[in-house]
């Protein structure tokens, strides 16, 4: 059939398959995906779960692989602590991100919302699993919900919700790990519940989020709360791969006979694709819809029908629309390869910021409302706070010395050293001392070094205020 004899009803596009006509929820039923992709899903999505709950508690020189700890302002990523004074890598962390998110979605369509999602992963692998345990396939769970309530359902029922209550508790434990630390997690499970209301509350609020997202919100995630669902109308165009049906050969659609000569397209209308969908879509209504997570369950339903009907496999599978329209193969476009290029640059320059991130960060500012004071012995002294912050694991002993100009010395106030606690931050207060004849100008740049014993770890500079020359 040539391109033009199919001319798809595009109504469905004007509503959800999750709503009907007055408003109301509809309550999908997908059947369980059979076929390889689907265990290709099952192994990627056991090993991303594998290490989404062991993350919090694997280490790297002693600190987690990745903590976001927003109350304290504090970012552990692979092992390296990030503060507020790196907001620029981060800053520069997330634009690299971003960018990546843009070029995978243009190339790949939304391969990530099915395959590495957690939201996906956590409904279709674990949740939806558990379902299909207690209460069977998609016309099993359909009968029992319409059935009376006897001991048999009053059973299944209170263990799935039971189970989905547990799940959503170690998840909500694992999240919460990854924001306050295996440590403190680990006291608020321990001590007292009054030492910890706030951590108590905020466990028990995840843990109802996610039991009512994965118990019965669901795919309304994928369809109306997750703003990336929304951006892939913006970035896919008509040479990103999708799951797409090829209406070039499944065209026009009719139901397999027997002992019958077949003049239709491939497609058998059995409606198998329909029934597996995650969402409830037809992604025979066309490529690229709203609903359409790429999750491949319909691929490997569609593989399995045409190797019943004895014809090829493939007549849905990842190609774009141009692909499917042209009979073409897939290639890289101009836009592409632009968005290659700015992520190359900024994957360069993240690289050398982090290459030359300095572990040990101080900040000096003059000491407010003193100016300089003038000593017997002909110097001239000014008085600065100093703040360091620790990046490591480690601690330092820390002294300070002026590195330029040359004839400078430092006296903390106190006369003790400063004690640098690992991950942590250490203020102080000290007199900064040049003689006369080594100011040039009134606003004289005053370079300091941080040292540990005789190493020099960081640096930082301000200016010496001095008499007019």
């Amino acid at each position: 059939m040539s391109v033009t004899q199919f001319k798809p009803d595009d109504s469905y596009r004007d509503s959800i398959a999750t709503v009907d006509a007055e408003g109301r929820r509809v309550w999908l039923y997908p059947k369980q995906p059979i076929g390889r992709l689907y265990d290709l899903r099952k192994w990627l999505s056991y090993g991303l779960l594998a290490l989404l709950f062991a993350g919090p508690w694997l280490r790297i020189n002693g600190l987690p692989v990745l903590m976001l700890n927003l109350p304290a302002r504090r970012f552990i990523i692979f092992g390296q602590i990030f503060w507020p004074q790196d907001f620029f890598i981060l800053l520069l962390v997330s634009l690299t991100f971003l960018v990546f998110i843009i070029l995978f979605t243009v190339v790949y369509g939304r391969a990530f919302c099915g395959w590495v999602c957690p939201q996906t992963i956590f409904l279709e692998m674990v949740f939806r699993r558990i379902e299909y345990w207690l209460e069977g396939d998609a016309p099993q769970q359909k009968a029992l919900d319409r059935a009376a309530w006897t001991w048999n359902k009053i059973w299944r029922k209170t263990t799935k919700h039971a189970l989905f209550l547990v799940i959503s508790f170690l998840i909500a434990n694992t999240f919460l790990a990854y924001i306050i630390g295996t440590e403190e997690l680990i006291s608020i499970i321990t001590d007292s519940p009054t030492e910890h209301l706030g951590g108590l509350s905020s466990m028990v609020l995840f843990t109802g989020v996610f039991y009512a997202v994965f118990a019965r919100f669901r795919e309304q995630v994928c369809t109306i709360a997750c703003p990336y669902g929304r951006l892939q109308g913006v970035l896919l165009d008509k040479d990103s791969l999708v799951v797409a049906y090829d209406y070039r050969r499944g065209e026009r659609r009719e139901k397999l006979r027997k002992n019958q000569v077949r003049t239709a397209g491939d497609c058998i209308d059995c409606h198998q694709c329909v029934q597996v969908c995650p969402t409830g879509i037809d992604i025979r209504n066309g490529a690229t819809q709203l609903e359409c997570v790429n999750c491949t369950a319909c691929i490997d339903a569609c593989n399995r029908m045409m190797d019943l009907a004895g014809l090829p496999q493939g007549l849905i599978r990842h190609a774009s629309v141009n692909n499917i329209a042209e009979g073409t193969r897939f290639r890289l476009t101009g836009r592409v390869k632009a968005y290659s290029g700015v992520l190359v640059v900024l994957l360069a320059v993240l690289t050398g910021l982090l290459a030359t991130r300095s572990n040990v960060q101080a900040t000096v500012l003059r000491t407010p409302g003193q100016l300089f004071q003038k000593t017997g012995h002909g110097t001239i002294t000014n008085l600065y706070n100093i703040s360091v912050i620790n990046k490591t694991n480690a601690p330092y002993p820390l002294t300070l010395r002026v590195l330029e100009p040359a004839q400078g010395r430092i006296s903390l106030v106190g006369g003790q050293g400063l004690k640098l606690p690992a991950q942590g931050i250490v203020e102080g207060v000290f007199f900064a001392e040049l003689p006369r004849t080594a100011l040039r100008r009134t606003n004289q740049p005053l370079r300091i070094g941080l040292y540990s014993g005789n190493q020099l770890i960081a640096e930082t500079s301000t200016k010496f205020l001095g008499p007019v020359q």
